[in-house]
């Protein structure tokens, strides 16, 4: 459920100390993680109370409304990317005319020379998809998808995953393979004391706009690539939102709670289905329970790490919930495997 991408989540509460560590919504292990379930009940009516109050309180930061551009083709990008910097420097001056230094800083980085911006918003939690490599000659695209409390405010986490997953394919590719990583903070991801994180309800808003960035890529690589998606905790569910979409190759869940399929022939897709989770991650202490109260879905359903949901399971190696993307992990060379199409050589849980 957490953007785990070396902490990209937000799940600050009562952290465990692990290297690259998101925060969960409940401690795993503790009688409230084990609980879960039994309160799922009670946090569904909390909604009503918790979710207004939290956006009441929720500072708003001013910036300008998004660049209206067509969408991007490879002899566009350029002045996509460009673009999208203006607006993010805007946003910059905006956020630290508001006073908050935090956002102004982010925003200012993302506005730097060199960012390949395909997308970006900077108001409410903002988005951002960013692009690292050619992505107009690459033969291999990694679309990484976050999970929970991933913000512009936390940007500068999630890029450092996109950065090691790039790395690492541009180390391991063959000669002549181009490789592209394209950073996708494209929805408005749940919060830590929010009970947004038990719903599929942010999925369902984000799966639209992940399914037009993958009918877009084939305009600016060309329609050879392959694509794969990586998707950490609470991304796995807005993966498999959209799943049934245009065609990838790959959809690699990792960290997943669950993704409100029972298996993979319901998620309605002709990718290969990948799955795993590292012997450290607490998310294997949630249950994996769906239920509809009061007409709300609460949970996620089968563990895609299991049997019964049928996926391709690989090793992840002893990490914890945001170590997945730690440079010389198991796990970041069996994704960066995935993502090159070296099937064969993927080790197995």
């Amino acid at each position: 459920m957490g953007a785990g991408e070396r902490g990209g989540g937000r799940w600050p509460v009562r952290q465990r100390a692990v290297r690259g560590r998101t925060a969960s919504p409940v401690r795993p292990g503790s009688a409230r993680g084990r609980g879960l379930v039994r309160a799922l009940p009670a946090a569904v009516v909390v909604t009503a109370i918790v979710l207004p109050l939290s956006a009441a309180a929720r500072p708003v930061v001013p910036a300008p409304p998004p660049a209206r551009l067509a969408p991007a083709t490879a002899a566009t990008l350029a002045g996509t990317y460009a673009a999208h910097r203006a607006n993010a420097e805007e946003a910059s001056r905006m956020a630290a005319a508001h006073g908050d230094d935090r956002r102004a800083a982010a925003d200012r980085a993302l506005a730097a020379p060199g960012r390949q911006l395909l997308a970006f918003d900077g108001r409410g939690s903002g988005r951002a998809v960013e692009v690292l490599g050619d992505l107009a000659r690459a033969d291999r695209v990694a679309v990484l998808v976050p999970g929970s409390d991933t913000s512009l405010d936390t940007y500068g986490r999630f890029r450092a995953t996109a950065t090691a997953l790039y790395d690492r394919l541009v180390h391991e590719a063959p000669p002549g393979t181009g490789v592209a990583v394209v950073a996708w903070l494209g929805y408005e991801t749940p919060g830590t004391v929010s009970t947004a994180v038990l719903t599929p309800d942010r999925a369902d808003e984000a799966a639209p706009e992940l399914r037009e960035l993958i009918r877009q890529l084939p305009l600016i690589t060309g329609p050879g690539s392959h694509v794969a998606l990586l998707c950490h905790s609470y991304g796995s569910v807005v993966c498999a939102r959209a799943a049934s979409g245009p065609a990838v190759d790959d959809i690699v869940l990792i960290g997943s709670p669950g993704t409100g399929a029972k298996d993979v022939t319901a998620l309605r897709t002709t990718a290969r289905v990948w799955a795993a989770r590292g012997a450290d991650d607490w998310i294997a202490d949630v249950p994996h329970a769906r239920a509809e109260l009061l007409g709300v879905t609460v949970g996620f359903g089968t563990d895609p790490v299991s049997p019964q949901f049928g996926a391709r399971v690989f090793a992840a190696g002893d990490g914890g919930h945001g170590d997945y993307f730690r440079p010389g992990s198991v796990s970041l060379a069996n994704l960066a495997r995935i993502v090159l199409g070296e099937q064969a050589e993927v080790s197995r849980a």
